[in-house]
């Protein structure tokens, strides 16, 4: 199933003063995929509309923001992630974090890079870890091919990408972080929607974990560290 279009009613909204400033609707994504399919560009695009195409491997960062979905204001976490795990010599403390991560996401982004096949082959096994560790749970998933923009380098067809999504029930969007940022939009958009559908048909009970803390302000001191790096660098990198 490819992801439909998207409504323009989606907007980032001014980060709150006040670091206690809080509110009861709130969403939490996990951003999942191998390493340099440009998953932390992808979270930056969507946040700052910035593209940084260098980065360093990232540990896991936490990244909190209010977006408006549909007239409703909305406490958004967007948690990025190391690369998979079979990439990861701790492999113990790696599958201990992962596991973390998905019992306390609300919505799952599998990202591959269509130049990396092998990025490709890596979804099906993490969307059905996601499975084994919230076996009941209707959680959304989209799948992500990105980099669309590197056609010379294609090594995953648009049509494998379909193929894989229809096969474990998902959605699939084709992007390029780097010149469509309508399409990182849609990407989170969509996966906001959703999440707040399941909300409402639930009556409004959420299902909460203490597991990874809420933290108390809007995370943007990673973002503005990395817009210097960007900024000191004559030469980027295309995601």
């Amino acid at each position: 199933m490819r992801l439909p279009t998207m409504s323009g009613n989606f907007l980032l909204a001014p980060i709150p003063e006040s670091s206690d400033y809080f509110l009861n609707k709130d969403i939490k994504v996990a951003v999942l995929g191998s390493r340099s399919v440009g998953k932390s560009a992808m979270i930056v695009r969507f946040l700052t509309k910035r593209f940084i195409g260098d980065y360093e491997p990232n540990t896991g960062n936490l990244y909190s923001r209010l977006v408006h979905v549909e007239g409703d204001q909305i406490f958004l976490q967007i948690q990025d992630t190391p690369g998979s795990i079979q990439e990861q010599e701790n492999f113990v403390q790696v599958l201990d974090s992962l596991n973390r991560c998905l019992k306390w996401a609300d919505a799952f982004l599998l990202v591959y890079s269509i130049t990396d096949y092998s990025s490709y082959q890596s979804i099906r096994p993490l969307y059905q870890h996601i499975q084994e560790v919230q076996p009941d749970s209707k959680i959304p998933v989209i799948i992500v091919g990105n980099k669309g923009d590197l056609i010379h380098a294609r090594q995953v067809e648009t049509n494998n990408g379909i193929q894989l999504a229809n096969e474990l029930g998902s959605v699939f969007l084709e992007i390029s972080t780097s010149e469509n940022y309508q399409g990182v939009c849609d990407v989170f958009q969509y996966l906001c929607k959703e999440v707040s559908k399941l909300h409402s048909s639930s009556n409004g009970e959420r299902r909460r974990s203490s597991i990874i803390p809420r933290p108390k302000s809007p995370n943007m001191q990673e973002l503005k560290r990395r817009f210097k790096q960007a900024l000191s660098s004559k030469v980027k990198t295309p995601t």
